[in-house]
């Protein structure tokens, strides 16, 4: 058996400010390292042997903290499991973008599988990436304990492939920050 650990990362400013944040790379506020170390307490105990990361700085300190409290030397960082790719949606406000770009947010918002647009990364293509990511580190540490810090929509997709959870439920799914949970893989 292989435990995935998944943690989202820390709270920032953007998330408070409710910003749409995707690859641009603002840093944990405080309380977002308050949630990280509190987390890391927690995922210490369950004697993690290895932790990979999103380079992003928010997920990237999340696993810093986690590394220290577990006694990981070092944290593995892999630029696939980084937030979807938003375009001109980052650093944007939620409030503008529905007022800017209201079909696509409409569509974001109920049917975000069949959202594409141009210089924005797709569900299916994040997908794609989170889930290569995912196997690879799979087949690398089978029956151990693998910390990945990563972000919402990363998570939920890990969720979906691996609780078998409905692909339109992913706004239901979403992580909170500083949020971790376990999945136990069965040998395939």
């Amino acid at each position: 058996m292989t435990s995935l650990v998944l943690v989202r990362h820390g709270e920032t400013d953007w998330n408070v400010e409710g910003r749409y944040q995707g690859q641009a790379d603002p840093p944990l506020n405080e309380r977002g390292r308050e949630q990280a170390r509190k987390a890391a307490a927690e995922i210490a105990g369950l004697r993690p042997d290895v932790i990979y990361s999103s380079p992003l700085r928010r997920a990237w300190e999340t696993a810093q903290i986690i590394a220290e409290a577990a006694g990981i030397p070092r944290v593995i960082p892999d630029p696939r499991l980084k937030e979807i790719a938003q375009g001109a949606w980052e650093g944007m406000l939620v409030t503008d973008i529905q007022r800017q770009f209201p079909e696509e947010f409409r569509l974001w918002q109920e049917r975000p599988w069949d959202l594409e647009i141009p210089g924005r990364e797709s569900l299916r293509d994040l997908e794609k990436r989170v889930m290569e990511a995912v196997n690879d580190i799979l087949a690398k540490h089978r029956g151990q304990k693998i910390v990945i810090v990563s972000h919402k929509q990363p998570i939920a997709i890990i969720k979906i492939h691996f609780q078998g959870i409905p692909r339109e439920k992913i706004w239901e799914i979403l992580p909170p920050n500083g949020g971790w949970e376990i999945i136990q893989i069965t040998e395939r």
